[in-house]
């Protein structure tokens, strides 16, 4: 008989961690964001759009976290998969719920195994991914 472990899913106290410190993160870098936290069902977790952040940045945050959820890997690893010839070329447009393929989701896993994700939009690719990236590392 195989006994199996549960997993502890991704609590609102894990959200607004991963938000304040993707915050911080971007804070320290002088850039504003928005953050964009779901558990592993999709569902929103935790929302937070700096002031001045520019408006779109909300919408691609909660893209970039739902793209990485379902996928299951961060946004940034697959930018080439949906030019065309790639493997998720047409992707981005068969589903109701528009996916995004830019720098800056990631899933986030306890355990091994996928409890939800993070997305962050408002700056560069390059520094949503490492504001992501310093948020999920930052997880207890």
């Amino acid at each position: 008989m195989s006994t199996t472990t549960a997993v502890v899913p991704l609590t609102i106290q894990d959200a607004e961690a991963l938000v304040e410190q993707a915050r911080r993160a971007a804070e320290a870098a002088g850039v504003t964001v928005s953050v964009t936290v779901l558990d592993a069902g999709g569902h929103l977790l935790a929302f937070r759009r700096d002031d001045r952040a520019v408006l779109i940045s909300g919408e691609t945050s909660t893209r970039k976290a739902y793209t990485a959820l379902q996928l299951n890997a961060a946004t940034a690893d697959l930018v080439d998969a949906v030019q065309p010839g790639g493997l998720f070329h047409t992707l981005p447009t068969a589903l109701d719920r528009p996916l995004l393929f830019i720098a800056g989701g990631l899933p986030v896993h306890r355990d091994g195994r996928l409890i939800g994700a993070i997305g962050v939009g408002g700056g560069a690719p390059s520094q949503d991914h490492g504001f992501a990236q310093a948020a999920v590392e930052a997880l207890v």
